[in-house]
């Protein structure tokens, strides 16, 4: 399929193929840091990770695996798990929404929840943490 975009009054004709892969596994929710760093070869060479800016400082010493972070900067719409729930990995624990997009955020593991440190309507940062497990 032919296109022809403007940009910057300058008119470009472009060819775009469309690739429709039905098979292709879909994730339906956030893969954690640690799961997706774990898939990365070992070779590549990574950035260093920029300072934070002023914000709630969160512990360093943190057990990743007892924690969900939040993958994007945005709002929470909606928490559906409570703390006491006994959860399943890939059970949805809130919603998310950024740009007028929603992001289902769901568990990363097993267990019971213990703490819930969002609620409905508060702006969250990327890599905030949002559930706390048990």
């Amino acid at each position: 399929m032919k296109l022809q975009i403007g940009i910057d009054g300058k008119s470009y004709e472009v060819e775009v193929e469309i690739i429709e892969d039905d098979a292709a596994p879909r994730h339906p929710a956030y893969i954690p840091p640690q799961a997706s760093a774990a898939a990365m070869p070992t070779n590549v060479a990574l950035p260093a990770a920029p300072k934070k800016s002023a914000g709630p400082a969160e512990p360093s010493n943190v057990d990743e695996s007892k924690v969900c972070r939040s993958p994007i900067a945005g709002m929470v719409v909606k928490v559906v798990a409570q703390p006491g729930q006994t959860i399943q990995p890939n059970d949805m624990l809130m919603v998310l929404e950024a740009m007028k997009m929603e992001t289902n955020v769901t568990s990363p593991v097993g267990g019971k929840v213990k703490n819930i440190t969002v609620n409905n309507g508060d702006a969250v940062q990327l890599n905030q943490i949002l559930v706390e497990f048990e």
